[in-house]
């Protein structure tokens, strides 16, 4: 049963790798003619696919800059949950509807990149782990209150319950290192 958790494991790790370079881009839900899309999934969609693509760049940089098991572990679990949430989201987008990838926050992502050890355990919990999350969180329930399509509404509930959950682990990381939220 553990090597099939590795082999599950692996795979997704090497889909993260595939979906999610570091270099980052910023590409814009779109739509066609024949398919439009509600304001509000819109910015659902670009919300969702920035947070995942910062959080699975964010992870990778954990995996070199830090020092600390914690945030290395941490890291590890967000690089594979958010990889899952990627896929999910891409497959409840409509017909026609461009999900970005790639789209990591370079405003996040380019302070962290010129740190280590310490610095960067206390930069990646608070702004990638706890303030990241916040966002996450606020935008996913954006999308429950007010989305206009089925499938991306459900997908903002199914997914949810785990960012809430990424959420408290950050805060719980934050505060068993000693940083201030």
């Amino acid at each position: 049963m553990k090597l099939k958790h590795v082999i599950i494991g692996t795979i997704v790790v090497t889909s993260a790798l595939a979906i999610a370079p570091l270099a980052a881009q910023t590409e814009a839900a779109s739509t066609t003619a024949a398919n439009p899309l509600a304001q509000a999934d819109k910015d659902f969609v670009q919300a969702a696919s920035m947070s995942s693509s910062t959080e699975i760049d964010a992870a990778k940089l954990a995996t070199s800059n830090s020092e600390d098991k914690d945030v290395k572990s941490f890291a590890h679990h967000m690089m594979l949950d958010h990889t899952k949430l990627t896929i999910q989201l891409k497959m409840a987008a409509p017909h026609g509807v461009t999900v970005p990838k790639d789209n990591s926050d370079t405003t996040v992502l380019g302070p962290l990149k010129g740190l280590k050890g310490k610095a960067f355990d206390q930069a990646y919990i608070s702004k990638v782990g706890v303030e990241g999350h916040k966002e996450a969180v606020a935008a996913f329930e954006k999308e429950i209150a007010e989305g206009q399509n089925a499938k991306l509404k459900k997908a903002a509930q199914d997914a949810l319950p785990t960012i809430q959950k990424h959420y408290q682990m950050a805060q719980d990381l934050a505060a068993k290192k000693g940083l201030s939220q």
